[in-house]
């Protein structure tokens, strides 16, 4: 069998698995990608050892590297969508965001006067909703 065969066919997976990681907005659908990905390459590693006729096989065994590291990276990838999506109810990338980004209405000095105090909850409520609101 040509080199040329396998060689084509893992592009063509890597090119499918990079479109998805590109062009997706679930995570769990990326993470598939990502392991498509994966994949090609492994297909390429034993492709290209069977090639070279390599005594050690040392293609194959990397090969069972990347899948060990492959199946790890997909459990804590999974408990990570999983943790996110029962916090957030959505595990669309885009509506993600940085857990810990705040809002300049939020922080407020201590030393002012118990006068203010009033309309500075007033404004951090604003900011609270204004940030729950850019987040939904």
């Amino acid at each position: 069998m040509h080199l040329a065969y396998p060689a084509v066919l893992a592009a063509l997976l890597f090119c499918t698995g990079l479109y998805g990681v590109l062009a997706r907005r679930n995570a769990i659908l990326v993470l598939m990608s990502v392991e498509l990905m994966l994949n090609a390459v492994n297909l390429n590693l034993v492709a290209f050892d069977v090639w070279l006729r390599d005594a050690l096989h040392a293609g194959q065994a990397l090969t069972l590297f990347t899948i060990a590291i492959a199946a790890a990276e997909i459990g804590i990838g999974l408990a990570i969508v999983l943790a996110v999506h029962r916090n957030r109810g959505s595990s669309d990338i885009d509506r993600l965001r940085d857990t810990a980004e705040t809002d300049d209405a939020e922080e407020l000095p201590d030393d002012e006067s118990d006068a203010d105090a009033p309309e500075d909850q007033a404004t951090a409520s604003a900011g609270k909703a204004k940030k729950a609101e850019a987040t939904a």
